[in-house]
């Protein structure tokens, strides 16, 4: 998380976390070939107390200042997403920083008791540019697959993203991340993406394209012959929870 990131005052994030404005947003993550949705990603919201939603990006940055405070919204809204889940498969994202704010060791973690009690989960990880974020990856990942729940690397091909060889190795998912599609014209950063591709294939891992928003992304997914996608073009549900 870099230290320069905007966060959101005190007083306001307090409020929203003692009133429990959390939301989720479910979005749709559809088969390429067939256009049937076969799952969602479970997406963290929050609101102000008029009901005005809140960017994620900023609250995260904001909590990421309070380390329990972060594993506390993290766990709330973990069980938010997990309780009121549509059928099918369910991805959700897991901050490395709240998974390890309590000490616990990686096997014994609440996070891990929580989602090892459900069916169809796949958890998704985000590699950035910090080496000990890679660590902290690797040895979630590890714990998940012991479980035998199924593991994403997130954003891949972001340009501020770090590829861990090991990481890349044990997940069973790998999405693209949406800047994939404004790069599309680039022929040296589509050479490495068609090679992340081909290296997905070859061991049998599932490809996610994000970002998808229009017919012409659509087409760019095709091209690439990904697996699923997954963006706005696809309406998604909401559960918001506003006392």
């Amino acid at each position: 998380m870099s230290a320069s990131a905007p966060v959101l005052s005190r007083l306001m994030l307090l409020e929203m976390i003692q009133a429990g404005r959390f939301g989720v947003e479910y979005q749709p993550i559809v088969k390429l070939s067939s256009n049937e949705v076969i799952g969602y990603e479970a997406l963290s919201r929050f609101y102000t107390h008029l009901g005005e939603s809140l960017r994620p990006d900023l609250v995260y940055a904001s909590l990421h200042e309070n380390p329990i405070t972060l594993f506390q919204v993290e766990y709330a809204q973990k069980e938010l997403q997990l309780a009121e889940r549509p059928s099918g498969q369910l991805f959700v994202n897991l901050d490395q920083d709240a998974f390890f704010a309590v000490g616990a060791e990686a096997h014994n973690n609440p996070f891990i008791e929580l989602i090892r009690c459900q069916d169809n989960v796949v958890v998704e990880l985000i590699e950035n540019s910090e080496i000990n974020d890679a660590i902290m990856s690797l040895s979630m990942i590890e714990a998940f697959d012991a479980l035998g729940i199924e593991t994403a690397l997130d954003d891949l091909c972001h340009p501020h993203s770090m590829i861990s060889v090991s990481v890349l190795q044990l997940v069973k998912w790998v999405k693209l991340d949406r800047c994939v599609l404004r790069m599309v014209k680039n022929p040296v950063f589509m050479a490495f993406v068609r090679q992340m591709i081909g290296f997905a294939r070859a061991t049998n891992k599932k490809i996610v394209l994000e970002g998808i928003e229009t017919e012409a992304d659509l087409e760019v997914a095709r091209q690439l012959e990904v697996d699923y996608v997954q963006g706005f073009l696809y309406r998604p549900q909401f559960i918001n929870k506003l006392p």
